[in-house]
């Protein structure tokens, strides 16, 4: 039999997988299965410029590398089981593919509070959603959850004209990443703008054209979003005695359990940093599939042909953005490690700012949050997170200049 990868998940993470494994030296087949029908787009401006209509869809469809141009997609149908022992992938429609190595790259879906209500994940998503903000002036809109998605879906159904409304349990919006301080300053942004937000509340009951609060307040409703965080799409990998608990445990290189052929990639997979410490985490961050792919295309490869996985550890440094009326938030690092000790690097939470985050004296992350001039500044702390390890509080100082520790 022909040597064969398969990658499952035809999303960023499988498109660069399939290019890394290329660049990795794998000339033999790549076969590259989706369960969307479309080839491999771009999803951060599915909740800006598509949600907003300002880009067609076609506008986010990804470039291929030449390297790839021979790989085989299999769309439309998703993984449903496979046999890890047998080295056999079984589709949804019933296709079987054997294979020597495996790259596991299924990404998440959308956790789902009522089956009447929309999601922002995919394409056909953004674009169900558009109509629906736009069928008639001033739309209602309700975003049941104020993450990342819930706050850039308020920002762009605001600048449409939306009356809209932003229920979450938790007392401020993207408080786990960004802290307190920060986040107190992203919803003043949004109230400036019009929002309006019902912090440490729940949803008791959707009902038609309107939703029901734990304290009895009925927000009325004619579009329902609801972005309450994602699952990470595992179920296809049951009954091969994997830890699922929160997508694909792996070592620090990818490998999934220490598989030697098969690894994982993207927000899929749950790996140690080595950067901060030893344990397993998810990243659903941007820059995720493409550092992922890298490294574990060439432990795949390595592994499949013989060779020594001669690399360092995996230890990414992400990155991630979100643009709410016009404004950026720009972070490097894992600020989310850091919320119990941050500190103004420049500025003021009142206008442009970047603020550090700092675990056990160290800084962690870095996050801007302003106009593209300000949080373009957030690049030029790269370095400093780039020396973990080292004591950078005892020369902070020197590096950064006076910080203003918040909460003290």
């Amino acid at each position: 039999m022909p040597a064969r990868i398969v990658v499952v998940g035809a999303s960023l993470g499988g498109l660069r997988a399939a290019e890394q494994l290329r660049a990795a030296g794998w000339t033999a087949e790549i076969v590259v299965v989706g369960a969307e029908p479309h080839m491999p787009y771009n999803r951060p401006p599915l909740s800006k410029e598509v949600l907003a209509g300002t880009a067609l869809a076609g506008s986010v469809m990804l470039r291929q590398r030449p390297s790839v141009a021979d790989a085989v997609w299999l769309l439309g149908s998703p993984a449903s089981t496979v046999d890890l022992d047998a080295r056999a992938v079984t589709l949804a429609d019933g296709t079987t593919l054997d294979f020597d190595g495996l790259v596991v790259a299924t990404g998440l879906r959308p956790r789902r509070l009522t089956d009447d209500g929309h999601v922002l994940r995919t394409l056909d998503d953004a674009i169900r959603l558009h109509t629906a903000l736009t069928a008639r002036p001033g739309t209602r809109l309700v975003v049941v959850g104020a993450g990342f998605v819930g706050c850039e879906v308020a920002a762009t159904a605001r600048r449409l004209g939306a009356d809209v409304a932003v229920v979450d349990p938790l007392p401020l919006p993207m408080v786990g990443p960004l802290g307190e301080q920060l986040a107190a300053a992203l919803l003043t942004r949004h109230e400036e703008r019009g929002a309006r937000f019902h912090l440490g509340r729940t949803v008791t009951r959707f009902e038609r054209h309107q939703v029901v609060l734990d304290d009895g307040t009925v927000l009325p409703a004619d579009v329902v979003v609801e972005a309450v965080g994602s699952r990470p799409n595992t179920e296809w990998l049951n009954g091969n005695g994997l830890d699922l608990s929160d997508g694909v445990l792996c070592d620090e290189h990818l490998r999934v359990e220490g598989l030697p052929f098969a690894v994982a990639v993207g927000d899929v997979a749950r790996f140690p940093n080595a950067r901060y410490d030893s344990t397993p985490r998810r990243v659903e961050h941007w820059s995720i599939p493409g550092d992922t792919a890298k490294h574990a295309a060439r432990t795949l490869v390595a592994s499949l042909t013989g060779a020594a996985v001669d690399q360092p550890a995996f230890a990414p440094l992400p990155t991630f953005w979100s643009d709410q009326y016009g404004q950026r938030l720009q972070a490097i690092g894992a600020p989310q490690l850091g919320t119990d000790d941050i500190r103004i690097l420049e500025g003021d939470l009142h206008g442009d700012v970047i603020v550090g985050y700092h675990r056990d004296s160290r800084l962690v992350g870095v996050v801007g949050l302003g106009r593209a001039r300000a949080t373009a500044a957030t690049a030029r702390y790269r370095m400093v997170l780039s020396e973990t390890g080292k004591r950078i509080a005892t020369d902070a100082g020197s590096r950064l200049g006076h910080h203003t520790r918040l909460g003290q």
